[in-house]
């Protein structure tokens, strides 16, 4: 992560953490380490991101939304400015679960032989980080009004213009687990037996990319539904 310009990392629920075999393969960025944040669960990771990128490479019953990971740095610019953005790697023996992978808003796929197409983790993440560091390095050169190149401190992210900010992964939860509950008890869905329903609703929401004030007022919808029906 360091090598390629990030420092921001979230474990989820790691088996050995502290660890000192962590520590002598960090070698000189003991930094990112000791910073790391560490959380319970995928739904913790994500709670205050906007924007969220999973690395899958089998495919769903439900098809999601999804990129190669040489297109991830044009999909990352188009989101809002000060979009809290992360990318989710699963297990290094099973990967994501459909549930983790459903709370993204698409999903990235690393190409490799179909003779024999398995990456590691490690590898996965550096190849992502990599293509990050590569857009980031291209979008920080800007051209000047007499043809000639300049450094500057953009990002590269941040050209969408939007009124609200975009809504969180925990806001989207929250919606996700109100509109559940109405249709249960609206009988939409049975209870135990929802089907896919909820599961492709989430998906028209996070393909939709929500922003703060649209949950609010579905929300207040579905309240105020579930007044009517009482």
């Amino acid at each position: 992560m360091k090598t390629m310009g990030l420092h921001q990392l979230v474990l989820v629920n790691p088996a050995r953490f502290p660890d000192p075999q962590a520590d002598w393969r960090a070698a000189g960025a003991m930094d990112v380490l000791d910073s790391a944040q560490i959380v319970k669960d995928v739904s913790a990771a994500v709670a205050g991101c906007h924007y969220v990128v999973g690395t899958s490479t089998r495919a769903r019953a439900i098809p999601w939304p999804a990129i190669l990971a040489k297109d991830l740095g044009s999909v990352l610019t188009e989101q809002a400015e000060g979009t809290e953005i992360a990318i989710l790697f699963g297990r290094e023996d099973s990967g994501l679960t459909n549930e983790e992978l459903q709370r993204c808003h698409t999903h990235l796929q690393i190409p490799s032989s179909q003779e024999y197409g398995s990456l590691n983790l490690a590898m996965a993440v550096q190849v992502v980080c990599y293509e990050i560091f590569q857009f980031l390095e291209k979008t920080s050169i800007q051209v000047s009004a007499e043809g000639k190149q300049e450094q500057s401190q953009l990002s590269g992210l941040g050209t969408r213009i939007w009124d609200k900010e975009p809504a969180s992964g925990q806001q989207i939860d929250g919606l996700m687990e109100h509109l559940e509950t109405l249709m249960v008890q609206s009988d939409f869905i049975a209870a135990d037996n929802p089907g896919q329903t909820v599961t492709r609703l989430r998906r028209l929401f996070m393909r939709q990319r929500l922003d703060e004030t649209e949950v609010q007022i579905l929300r207040g919808l579905l309240k105020a539904i579930q007044g009517k029906m009482r």
